[in-house]
Order: C-alpha cells, then structure tokens, then sequence
C-alpha cells in the first residue's frame, strides 16, 4: 500500500484543513472570528485547521456559505482554493 493510500482520512483532514485556513486568512478573519460565526471555539478552529478533526457535514456546509466556495471546493483534493 502506497503512502498516500495508507490514511487517507487523515490526509483529507489535513487538506480541509489548508484550505480553511487559507480562506479563513484571504478573508481576514482570526480563529476567534470564524469560531463565533459557526458557534465554536477558537481551538476547535485551530484543530480543524491542522488537520486533526474534521468538522460534521452542517458546519462544513456553513463554512463553504461563508467563503462563497461548495462543499466540494472544500473537501476534494482537485480544488484549489487559493
């Protein structure tokens, strides 16, 4: 088994997370910001972000309503959101 296919949930976690945080800074918003407007910590954010949770399917439709970008956009590796 390749690397790539070893954990891919974890690699996809990751990945999610590099792109929210990307839009998260385009956007100028701090971790408090964004965990206000979805209703969460700040560290939850933070954890999000680098790849070590990843959030339920109605905050990631919130946070793609946000930064005006699809689910998708989020959460497959072909989309690039910078």
């Amino acid at each position: 088994m390749t690397e790539s296919m070893s954990n891919p949930p974890q690699k996809q976690m990751e990945r999610f997370g590099e792109k929210l945080q990307t839009l998260r800074k385009q956007d100028g918003l701090t971790l408090h910001q964004l965990g206000d407007v979805l209703g969460v910590s700040h560290a939850h954010i933070w954890n999000i972000e680098k790849g070590r949770k990843l959030p339920h399917a109605t905050m990631i439709l919130n946070i793609a309503h946000i930064f005006g970008v699809t689910p998708n956009d989020l959460m497959l590796d072909e989309v690039d959101v910078e």
